[in-house]
Parts: C-alpha cells; structure tokens; sequence
C-alpha cells in the first residue's frame, strides 16, 4: 500500500478525524500553547509523512521560527532562528508567488531561486497562512521533506488548512491573553508609580474591658477601574509585582505606627512568598516587632511549612506575633493553624455571621476556641455586625473582636481620635 493509499478519504466538505487526536491530547482548555501547538505539528508531519513542521510568525521584515516539530534530531531550522521574509517559502506562498502544495520544488522555477531549496535542501513543501479573526497574517504553518513527494494531494493541501485554523485560533488565544496580561501589567505599575492607595485602620477590641487593642490596617485602592483590593493584589501577582505591591502597603501602613500608643498593636496582611523572599523581613526593619501581628490568610497555600516557620522565627524572637487569618473558612486555615502555632487565631466572617442563630457555626466556633485554650492561642472574631452576634462570641468565651458593629476602617487620623479617652467603642463593652 503506498502512502496516497494510506490516508484517509474525505468527502467533499467532510472533516478530518486528525484534529480529534491532539484536540483531546492537548486538553487545549488548559494546556499552554506551546503543547497545544506541538501536538498539532506532529500531528500533521506524521500524517502527511514529512520530515520538519513548524510554525512561523511574520515580524519586522523577518520569519521567526516559533514551533518546530522534526522526525530528526538535529532539524534544518532551530526555534527562534530568524531569517529575511523575502527569501523564504512563507512570504511567497502568502505573496502568491508559491502555490501553497509543492511535491518536488526542483520542478517549480520560482522555488529555485530561493537558497533555501538548494542549501536545505527542500524536496517536497506545503505551507498555508495563519490568519488571524481580523483578516492580518501572522506568519504560516508549513511542512517540507528533502526529497519530492508525488503522493501529496489536495486532499492534504485542506487538511493542513484545517490544522492551520485551528492554530491560529490558539495563538489568537494567546495574543489575547497576552495583551491582557500587558494592560493589567500596566495598571499596577501605574497604582505604584502614582501611590494610587491608602491605608485605612479597623479597630480590634477587647469584648470585656471595651478598649481597643490595636488595629488592622487595610489598603484602600483609588485607581481606576474601581475593584476590591483583593482583585489589586491578585493582579499585582499575577503579573510579578506582587511583592512590590504588597510591601508597598505594609510601608505605608507602619507610617501610622507612630500615631498610635505604644501599647496598641498593628496587624498587617502579608503573603507567604515574600515572607520566604525576605521581602518582609526587609520591609519590617526598625520596626517595633512586639507590636507588629503578621496575618497570613487561608487563602495562600504554604507549600513548605518548615521553610516558612524558620523564616518567620526570628522576627517571632524578636517579638513579633503570627496570626492565622480566616480560620473555618477551608481546609488550608486549619493546616495553617496545625503546621505554624499562631499566636492568635482569627475566626473568619463565614462562621461569625448569624452564629447567635446557628448552632453549627457556634459549634465550630467552640471547637477552635477549645482548641486555641489548649494551644495558647487567642481567639478575634472578624465581622461581628449585630449586637446578637457579640453576645453569642462574649457567651462561647471570645473576648477579642472587629466587625462593623464595634468600628468601620477609617484613616489614621480618625483612628487615632478613637483612643482617646473616654471613648470606649460604640458596642464594644457588653451591656
């Protein structure tokens, strides 16, 4: 049976069953592009029975080698290379200079005169244009062999077109993602070239005695597009400025230390990764540690705790208190809780709202407390918003607390005025 032989028929307007083989390797919904193009050139070089695929793009005059797939170990043309557009196969077939299916290149004039088909050298060659949804090239998806194929037929001419689609719809994919990445990139550098947040202080009370123990600072962004802080700080990540960020808040949050009493305390949200950087450390020196609290959230995976534990010990020596944020909301708060020995333990809104009615959330609530008792922790509560909610934490034995109910964030200013005496909380002391 010879190779014509070999390959499957198609019907007029019929697709290939070829794509189905990478579509469902790839997993194109998750995999990086580059495996999702791989996949594909293999794909089509073996079933055309060629020796080199590859995938090009067109730039600044030049043809850049993106993708290679070869049946050789040492291919003709290496990712990255670069060479003239004028003197490659691509810019003709775009041009139309070069039909687009070439079964021996010696028998094509116009072939000849390129170097490429006598220095390759190129025997047989197909290549079709990667055309992007608004009508631009992007570069081709060719496949060639040294030698002639006279085998090679139309049929395989609308199948590598059908490939050649379905790339480009994959590198659009890219480029789309890409230029999201670069604007997001660029939000964040212009909150941090223009100081585009502020810091507000929410008050954390002591439930019995009625006074405030210290303050959690909290960033306020003022940049647009308006979007939580946590939408900020992700993105800041996302694009590897989230340590630059971050410390960028915990600097300016410590600038309003110094208006606060020495005996109140300040709570700082920090990443774990820049904790393990050193970056916090950094940002911390000079800093009064015994009356700095470290929040580490639920939400950030710790993936080394020992790691983590013995770049934290030395600020704790010094002073330093660790507190477990959001703990009932997931799995990781208790692992968080198990594997670091926090100092205090923050009950997270998700098992303080509606507790005074909920006998499961006073249930776990209880739980953590007796655990926090057993361990030397202390308990806070976050988001205690009624007066019914209060009562139910004073009742399990949590006497430390902040939600709306006790004190909103507010600037430093403000959160200064309120210890001043005689003021107490509107709801901080139960009745």
């Amino acid at each position: 049976m010879d190779r014509d032989d070999a390959r499957p028929d198609l019907a007029p307007g019929a697709q290939s069953p070829m794509p189905n083989i990478f579509l469902s390797a790839s997993r194109t919904a998750d995999a990086p592009l580059d495996v999702i193009v791989l996949d594909a050139l293999r794909a089509i070089r073996e079933h055309l029975g060629m020796e080199v695929a590859f995938v090009s793009q067109f730039r600044d005059g030049r043809r850049y080698f993106r993708f290679i797939d070869s049946a050789t170990e040492n291919p003709p043309v290496t990712v990255g290379d670069s060479d003239p557009l004028e003197e490659s196969y691509c810019q003709y077939v775009v041009d139309g200079r070069l039909p687009e299916l070439i079964r021996d290149a010696s028998q094509v004039p116009v072939a000849l005169e390129l170097p490429a088909t006598t220095a390759l050298p190129v025997g047989a060659h197909l290549s079709v244009a990667l055309r992007l949804s608004d009508g631009r090239v992007y570069g081709t998806i060719c496949c060639f062999s040294s030698k002639p194929d006279p085998t090679l037929n139309e049929r395989d001419l609308a199948l590598l077109h059908l490939f050649a689609n379905f790339v480009s719809q994959q590198i659009e994919r890219r480029l789309a993602a890409d230029r999201a990445r670069q604007a997001m990139a660029e939000r964040v550098a212009a909150v941090l070239d223009a100081g585009a947040f502020s810091i507000v202080y929410q008050p954390i009370f002591h439930l019995v005695e009625g006074r405030i123990l210290g303050f959690e600072a909290l960033t306020r962004f003022s940049a647009e597009p308006a979007r939580s802080p946590d939408v900020w700080f992700g993105e800041a990540a996302e694009v590897g400025l989230g340590e630059q960020l971050e410390m960028a808040a915990v600097g300016k949050a410590l600038t309003g230390l110094d208006r606060l009493p020495a005996g109140v305390y300040l709570s700082l949200n920090v990443s774990p990764t820049h904790l393990l950087s050193g970056a916090v450390e950094r940002a911390l020196e000079g800093a009064p540690l015994e009356r700095i609290v470290l929040e580490v959230t639920e939400h950030v995976p710790i993936a080394d705790y020992p790691r983590f534990v013995a770049a934290l010990e030395p600020l704790r020596r010094r002073g330093l208190r660790l507190a477990v944020d959001d703990a009932g909301a997931g799995y990781a708060s208790f692992s968080h809780i198990l594997q670091l020995g926090p100092d205090l333990i923050k009950l997270d809104v998700a098992l303080t709202r509606n507790i005074d009615a909920d006998r499961t959330r006073r249930s776990l609530a209880a739980a953590l407390i007796r655990f926090a008792e057993e361990t030397g922790s202390r308990i806070i509560a976050e988001g205690v918003e009624t007066v019914a909610e209060r009562d139910a934490l004073l009742g399990l034995g949590v006497d430390m607390a902040q939600g709306y109910l006790l004190g909103r964030p507010v600037p430093i200013a403000e959160a200064a005025a309120l210890l001043r005496p005689p003021y107490e909380g509107p709801e901080a002391r139960k009745p």
